[in-house]
């Protein structure tokens, strides 16, 4: 219910503008301050809660967790308001405040968005910032969490791993990335091919809709429920919280990994990875990275492949499953280590498997400039495939990564129409190409390239659509309009990438649960017609 103090505080406004519009002009910023402390009961403390742009902290707080520095310019567009809620009631506020004034609203966890979509807009916008809304609830009876997502995927491994030794959470490698935009748009890591998405073991959860309502499983019904696991949830509504399902781990793990160059039989070799990684038993994850770095032969650079992986088991184990599938690769014992699960997230995060587990509560992470695009590979590669592809990596100018992940095992076993994210049975794998570099008057020449590249894959990779992963966002693949609704046909541009036809589905729960499309971005679920 709107409060009748507001509501003649509009009218006395609305008064003051239409009498002197030439001479009147209250910023919106004040607006909003006025319009959150009367739905809020705690309004001494606004000051640690909005920031406005006079705010001697708003820089700080905007640039905390804004992690690609092509969104970080002098040029950037800036949010009129940064909201850090501590409770449920702030978020509340700040919608019903963000309505009031026109405001777009961009909901920020992580900052790991790869087009800044939760903390860049080209409308009038402000964030509300989650990151003081990261606590985390582990029921090992229940063999479940509870995760507000503001946490991070660290804050989640640390959580888990300090209760057990023998759960986990198939969830992503980087321990910094938020779990709000994590889960909400599919979320995979090392031990998916035994038990799927992040996504897939999401058992409930709590969303404010447009209305300021706080909803869980229960009262927002399947149809959102099951859009917010894959479908992005910012389209939705803010979302508080997730209960995850827990997986269990053995005790003891294995990581291994063999580099290979160019003149050491690479290409070969990742030629054979395409047909054997996707088959393997579920229990191994088994992918490839292909780089650039220093030929040991000349002065000139090489493509390098790194065969590594994780096995849900001991190295005898892993070493007679590969010698059968893969012998070419030779791996050796010397090539693995065994080690905890909670030891495996420290190694795939880059840490030393000796550091303290309380390394992966750092919220902070270096940060580049950087694209990436993704793909989908139906059918293996041909060798000239891979010859031209080696040419092209040779050719980038700042630092080229692409990032191979096989898939099969469970991800074969679970319907495409199960959650939103529709990537599953026909896959061989999936490919993350990454270029990042250090000046911004490098940018044009790095997106050149890189949009090169994914225009030379288009024969090799999948089509009708031409797929590609929502958590790593392209917006190269079609953007809405900035400024009212955009239609279905022009969102269909990039939605069947992300969703095929899952797509339909999703654009019929956000007409149904947010007709007056509040919650929109740039690529966000448009409304039907």
């Amino acid at each position: 219910m709107t409060n009748p103090i507001f509501t003649i505080l509009t009218l006395f406004l609305l008064v003051l503008f239409v009498t002197f519009p030439f001479t009147t002009s209250i910023p919106i910023s004040k607006i909003f301050v006025h319009c959150f402390s009367l739905h809020v009961q705690d309004s001494n403390t606004l000051s640690k809660i909005i920031f406005t742009k006079n705010s001697s902290s708003y820089s700080s707080i905007l640039k905390s967790t804004s992690q690609n520095l092509r969104f970080a310019t002098s040029k950037t567009p800036k949010p009129y308001i940064i909201v850090t809620p501590f409770n449920e009631s702030h978020i509340q506020a700040a919608i019903l405040c963000a309505k009031e004034q026109g405001l777009q609203v961009r909901v920020r966890s992580g900052g790991h968005d790869y087009e800044g979509l939760s903390y860049v807009a080209n409308v009038p916008f402000l964030i509300i910032d989650l990151q003081y809304l990261r606590s985390i609830h582990v029921d090992l009876g229940n063999e479940s969490a509870w995760v507000e997502s503001g946490a991070i995927l660290g804050e989640l491994y640390h959580e888990i791993a300090e209760k057990s030794k023998v759960y986990g959470f198939p969830a992503g490698t980087c321990p910094t990335v938020g779990v709000g935009g994590h889960f909400s748009g599919g979320g995979f890591g090392t031990i998916f091919r035994k038990y799927g998405l992040a996504a897939d073991n999401v058992i409930d959860a709590r969303i404010i809709d447009a209305n300021g309502r706080i909803l869980d499983r229960k009262l927002m019904g399947e149809d959102l429920f099951w859009a917010i696991r894959g479908g992005g949830g910012a389209s939705f509504g803010v979302i508080l919280s997730w209960k995850i399902r827990l997986v269990s781990v053995p005790n003891a793990v294995t990581i291994f990994e063999v580099d290979k160059t160019n003149e050491e039989g690479a290409i070969e070799l990742l030629y054979k990875w395409q047909n054997v990684a996707h088959e393997l038993d579920k229990d191994l994850f088994f992918h490839a990275t292909i780089g650039v770095v220093n030929s040991s032969r000349s002065a000139d650079k090489t493509v390098s492949v790194v065969f590594g992986g994780l096995f849900l088991g001991g190295i005898e184990k892993l070493l007679a499953i590969m010698e059968k599938s893969f012998p070419e690769l030779n791996l050796k014992a010397e090539n693995c280590t065994e080690m905890s699960w909670i030891e495996s997230v420290l190694y795939f995060a880059g840490f030393s498997i000796n550091d303290p587990i309380t390394v992966l509560l750092n919220r902070t992470q270096p940060k580049d400039f950087y694209k990436i695009k993704s793909d989908y590979v139906k059918e293996p590669i041909s060798k000239n495939g891979l010859e031209g592809l080696r040419r092209w990596i040779l050719e980038a100018k700042g630092t080229p990564s692409l990032i191979l992940t096989p898939y099969g095992g469970k991800m074969s076993e679970v319907s495409e129409y199960k959650i939103p994210y529709p990537h599953r049975s026909g896959n061989v794998y999936a490919i993350q190409y990454l270029i990042y570099w250090e000046r911004e008057e490098e940018s044009q020449m790095h997106l050149k390239w890189i949009r090169g590249l994914y225009s030379y894959m288009k024969p090799y990779v999948s089509k009708h659509p031409r797929e590609a992963y929502l958590n790593y966002r392209d917006l190269d693949l079609g953007r809405n309009h900035d400024h009212g609704n955009t239609s279905y046909a022009k969102a269909s541009v990039w939605g069947f990438k992300y969703f095929k036809n899952n797509f339909k589905r999703l654009v019929h729960v956000k007409t149904t649960v947010d007709p007056a499309n509040f919650f929109k971005h740039e690529q966000s679920i448009p409304v039907s017609n």
